[in-house]
């Protein structure tokens, strides 16, 4: 396969999979933006010739559609799946030790190979500032890498062997960094990076990081896999990429000579600055906090390096793409990894991590007449104890029962639960825990809580087609929509405080409990405009998933609570922004306005 990023380019362009811009593309907002368009267009990789203020190049949208990620991996692609199989599923390898044995040969041959020194990799020393400095969104706090190999090593066991290589946000100018020597590097909870500035400043150590941009697109994809414990991002990189990764030390630090850019620097204890804003992947802003500070230490680049980047925001973007080609590969290791569960989905048009659905499996009382959730109860606790998973909100879980059913089908699935689930008994909290540091919707940084919706059984309740007639009689209630079967938009005023949002909702249930049963109309959104919430389902996941706190923002009629557990007859989430949210993303009308130039009629991405 690709021995670097520009055969890559060179191979797509072949293809008709890469469109090049000879024009100078100005990287403050312009290239994000055009990127963005392409994207949701369906269209091909961009190689921009000419950005404002660098003299590298810049790629973009290389893994825009999972069909050419696969085409990119397509010499391999099939074998790279059976491997991944094969380590999480052990036994099938000893079924078949012979067909398997080249399998394990290949894994060999793809170890990291160490070369004697920096000497003919072509690298030249550069600085942060001639780097092109990509800005995405209006009140991004400045450039950021946002295609980075961040590598690290466990300064207990120091060794490639040891090394995490992932893909962390690296703010490169803006805030209180100073140009050229210290850049921003953001990781969320969880990541293995932690685990080695941890040990390192139990031994009162700076630790010593290495920032890889570009290189074969294995190396990319494989700094953003969830891969199984035991099998190196650098292993897992050479095999995907049918070319050994190739490495030296200078300084001390790691270097890939396969890269385009390296930049080397040090993260010492205790030491942090302010990071952010930047437009994340739930569609909002994810403001300025605190995150370490690396030290720069050196920066290099290959002679014609080329800069991959793209453009995080509300999904689908190309990160979307990123995870269905992640899916396809590791998608059996979760439901190894926890017995009982068949299938789960991180429903990305809700940003990935609020939203899960689950199907699992229910064995414990097969001699009980009355089905109700219990095994899927432990399934749904092991879901949300393991890995990135644990960062879920809300969980949304069954077991097949007569009717086939898929997680992937959003709305089908919802309703599958809507139709089945008793709100009095199977709706289940867990409150002051965590949640995705980029999800403003808690208490705090990486603070809120989760819900369990859980339904097993026969059908309880036809779901309405219609708004209730009950519900369009209330006075309060204004701009009800039908959203999807069973589930009903409405407004109410603006959310101003929690005190009043409890005032408020406490009467609009009570007023409901009194007009009449809501059985068939189990899942309400209030939301500040109910017209978008109805208008597609995307609409509906983003805006209930995102703006909501389970601890906080459900509310119920006729609820109750009894020896510690909360029910209810039909559940309201209130979906309104509340003041601690952070600003959604929004795209700036003049650049838009200026970018419509390449897909006019002699624009070159003309149709």
């Amino acid at each position: 396969m690709y021995k670097n990023l520009e055969e890559t380019i060179i191979d797509l362009e072949k293809n008709g999979q890469l469109i090049r811009i000879k024009e100078e593309v100005d990287p403050y907002l312009e290239m994000a933006s055009i990127q963005r368009r392409v994207y949701q267009q369906g269209g091909p990789a961009i190689l921009f010739e000419n950005v404002k203020g660098s003299k590298y190049r810049a790629v973009s949208n290389l893994f825009g559609t999972p069909e050419r990620s696969k085409f990119m991996f397509r010499k391999n692609w099939d074998d790279i799946k059976e491997l991944v199989d094969l380590r999480d599923d052990p036994m099938k390898a000893a079924k078949h030790p012979i067909k398997n044995a080249g399998k394990g040969l290949a894994a060999l041959k793809a170890l990291p190979q160490k070369k004697s020194s920096l000497a003919g990799a072509g690298f030249e020393e550069i600085s942060i500032s001639d780097l092109p400095p990509i800005h995405s969104w209006p009140m991004d706090g400045g450039a950021f890498v946002t295609l980075p190999q961040v590598y690290s090593e466990d300064p207990t066991n120091p060794g490639i062997k040891s090394a995490n290589v992932g893909m962390y946000r690296v703010q490169l100018t803006g805030n209180e960094y100073e140009q050229d020597k210290e850049i921003g590097l953001h990781y969320q909870i969880q990541r293995g990076i932690g685990v080695h500035q941890t040990e390192a400043a139990k031994k009162g150590e700076p630790l010593k990081v290495s920032i890889f941009v570009g290189g074969p697109p294995a190396h990319t994809l494989s700094a953003v896999m969830p891969l199984p414990e035991g099998l190196s991002e650098t292993l897992f990189a050479g095999l995907l990429a049918g070319r050994r990764f190739r490495y030296s030390y200078e300084d001390g630090y790691c270097i890939s000579h396969d890269a385009d850019f390296v930049i080397t620097g040090e993260i010492y204890p205790d030491e942090t600055k302010p990071e952010g804003p930047f437009g994340d992947h739930l569609g909002y802003y994810s403001l300025i906090h605190e995150f370490p500070v690396m030290k720069v230490h050196k920066v290099y680049a290959k002679q014609n390096a080329i800069w991959p980047f793209t453009v995080v925001g509300r999904p689908p973007q190309e990160d979307t793409s990123f995870g269905a080609i992640i899916h396809e590969l590791t998608g059996k290791a979760v439901t190894q990894e926890l017995p009982g569960l068949k299938e789960v989905h991180a429903v990305d048009a809700a940003g990935v991590h609020p939203l899960l659905f689950a199907i699992g499996s229910e064995r414990y009382t097969p001699y009980q007449k009355v089905k109700q959730p219990t095994e899927l109860l432990t399934i749904a606790n092991r879901v949300l104890g393991f890995g990135q998973l644990s960062l879920a909100k809300y969980l949304f879980i069954t077991a097949e029962e007569e009717q086939p059913v898929t997680t992937h089908d959003e709305l089908a699935f919802m309703r599958y639960i809507l139709e089945r689930m008793d709100l009095r008994r199977d709706l289940h909290f867990y409150t002051n825990t965590t949640i995705d540091t980029l999800d403003y919707s808690g208490t705090g940084l990486n603070s809120g809580s989760k819900v369990v919706f859980a339904a097993y059984g026969e059908k309880k309740r036809t779901l309405c087609e219609d708004v209730p007639a009950e519900l369009l009689a209330l006075p309060s209630i204004k701009n009800a929509k039908l959203v999807t079967p069973g589930v009903v938009s409405f407004e109410l005023s603006a959310f101003v405080s929690y005190d009043q949002a409890e005032q408020e909702l406490k009467q609009l249930t009570k007023e409901m409990a009194e007009a009449g049963s809501f059985s068939s109309c189990p899942l309400l959104i209030l939301a500040d405009d109910s017209h978008f919430v109805s208008d597609s389902k995307d609409n509906l996941l983003w805006i209930t998933f995102t703006r909501s706190n389970p601890s906080h923002d459900m509310y119920g009629v006729n609820s109750f609570t009894e020896y510690k557990h909360w029910g209810c007859d039909a559940v309201i989430i209130d979906a309104r922004i509340k003041p601690h949210h952070a600003p959604p993303l929004v795209e700036d009308n003049e650049v838009e306005r200026k970018i419509d130039r390449f897909f006019e009629e002699s624009g070159v991405f003309k149709g």
